[in-house]
């Protein structure tokens, strides 16, 4: 699998005293689309695995702001795996409300064991890794 494709409609909650979604509302969103990409993998955020605690702590997180969001909007937001290394995972989420472009954003994390008193990288479990695949080339925005 190398993308997932997931909806979100912006709340209230989401938007700034112009009435357009915060600029920091929009990691959010792209963290929710990570998540559901991962559960569809049959895992979590953080999971057991030979007895460790396994997580991904971001090293990178960028978004290119294209176009304001509103209220009631209904944001398409495609997740797709840019980069996979041994231990690490780049993702290129892209958000679009109908045609318009919204944001495009990206996403660096590195598997970790989180049980230490520091984070430990590791290499991403095989499970894991034989279901993920970068995305062709063609794909990416």
């Amino acid at each position: 699998m190398y993308e997932l494709h997931t909806t979100r409609q912006i709340e209230f909650a989401d938007t700034d005293m112009a009435g357009i979604v915060h600029f920091s509302r929009f990691f959010v969103f792209m963290e929710t689309a990570e998540h559901e990409f991962l559960t569809a993998l049959g895992i979590t955020v953080h999971f057991d695995y030979q007895g460790r605690r396994i997580g991904w702590p971001r090293v990178a997180a960028s978004c290119q702001y294209r176009s304001p969001a509103r209220l009631g909007d209904v944001l398409d937001l495609l997740v797709r795996v840019k980069r996979k290394g041994r231990s690490s995972l780049t993702w290129a989420i892209t958000i679009r409300c109908g045609e318009r472009l919204i944001a495009e954003g990206e996403l660096s994390t590195i598997c970790c064991a989180l049980d230490g008193p520091t984070l430990e990288p590791i290499p991403i479990p095989p499970f894991l890794a034989d279901q993920i695949e970068e995305a062709p080339k063609e794909v990416e925005s």
